[in-house]
């Protein structure tokens, strides 16, 4: 019977160490809190605003026709190049071609009266002066020598009225022969034909506007015209580098340089101010946009005319520098520093006030307050596992 008593009272003895130190664990003893923690690391940071732009040719032209005619032959077709002066169309020049030589015709008819008008007049004066001698000796009457001095006076109004109608009929014939000119419609400069909307055969009219008959753009040099939203407007100035890319080749970045800040939005021409035929009952409320161009050269010609282009105006920029999630500031401090918390190598908490620079809302560049490799605290376990009962299954 001692000898069982002797067995169990050990047993006893352990059983009731285990019980102490289960409730101790359960009840008493707190494990130590458990954070979500980000390392302070080094890298590149960028800060930009995101706008949407067309691309066009740097010099965009619509060349008309300034007359009225019938196209006999089309030159050219979308795609082709051509130098400045290449004949682009020709139109029937049956007409012009005639008016021409009937002005010059008219021209030669006024040298002529002119040329027998100077003859006139040189007869006219040997004729005063016969006469001059004859009313010395009282050949003649007096009647006689004033018939002659207005013989001379005659000539001299007709040759200066001739004079003047070459002069006219110059004119005529130059406009003639400029009237010539337009049923020939070359290139006013080294460009790619982009389109053309008229067809050989066709008659087009020029009395009350003109007519385009070839849309010719020069595609070593585009224009990118990108829209700047009112909310991002007083951030932007011209000189600011950018960037951009198309959506057909998303992997290519172009460079370039902020050029011009248009100081209207294109809304302008919907006001009512400038144009009274706007209904002001169809006048939708928009968003305002500001137009930004820059150019951007195409030696390759890998951009086409109105692309889309995804455009970065970068605001601020920097290299090697100290990094965190920008999403761990909160509200700045009076004096501009915003407060965070490192988690130290022994588990305690230390608070820091840090400098930010560059915040594009993703990543904040600390500028100081902090080291590499500082843990930053984003929330405890405990926050974490409390979000995650408060998430509501469905």
């Amino acid at each position: 019977m001692l000898f069982t008593k002797q067995r169990v009272l050990p047993v006893l003895i352990a059983m009731s160490g285990l019980l102490l130190l289960w409730i101790y664990c359960s009840f008493f003893k707190r494990e130590p809190e458990q954070y979500i923690t980000f390392s302070v690391k080094r890298g590149n940071i960028e800060s930009s605003i995101l706008t949407s732009g067309t691309i066009k040719p740097h010099r965009l032209v619509a060349v008309g026709a300034r007359t009225t005619g019938l196209i006999i032959s089309l030159k050219v077709r979308p795609g082709t190049l051509v130098k400045k002066g290449d004949l682009l169309a020709e139109l029937d020049s049956t007409a012009q071609n005639n008016e021409l030589k009937n002005k010059r015709a008219i021209l030669s008819i006024n040298y002529a009266q002119l040329d027998e008008q100077k003859a006139k007049f040189v007869l006219a004066q040997k004729n005063l002066e016969r006469e001059q001698d004859m009313i010395n000796s009282h050949a003649i009457s007096k009647a006689d020598l004033d018939n002659a001095e207005a013989q001379v006076q005659i000539c001299k109004a007709e040759i200066k009225a001739l004079n003047a109608q070459i002069t006219q009929s110059k004119i005529a014939v130059e406009t003639a022969r400029i009237n010539l000119s337009y049923t020939r419609i070359t290139a006013p400069f080294d460009a790619t034909v982009l389109a053309t909307l008229v067809q050989e055969g066709q008659t087009i009219n020029a009395v009350q506007s003109i007519p385009t008959v070839v849309i010719l753009g020069d595609l070593s040099m585009m224009t990118v015209h990108t829209e700047i939203s009112e909310a991002d407007i007083m951030k932007v100035k011209p000189k600011q580098n950018l960037y951009f890319n198309v959506i057909g080749n998303p992997n290519r970045s172009y460079q370039g340089t902020l050029t011009i800040i248009e100081p209207t939005p294109v809304t302008i021409r919907d006001d009512i101010s400038f144009n009274s035929n706007i209904n002001t009952l169809n006048v939708q409320t928009t968003a305002t946009y500001y137009n930004g161009i820059f150019n951007i050269e195409n030696k390759d010609g890998e951009l086409r005319t109105y692309m889309t282009a995804e455009v970065h105006i970068i605001l601020g920029k920097a290299t090697n520098v100290l990094l965190i999630p920008a999403d761990i500031l909160k509200q700045p401090e009076m004096d501009g520093l915003y407060k965070v918390y490192v988690l130290q190598k022994n588990n305690t908490i230390i608070e820091k006030k840090i400098k930010i620079g560059i915040n594009n809302k993703a990543m904040a560049e600390v500028l100081s307050g902090l080291a590499e490799n500082d843990r930053l605290i984003l929330e405890s376990q405990a926050e974490v596992n409390s979000k995650k009962r408060h998430i509501r299954l469905w």
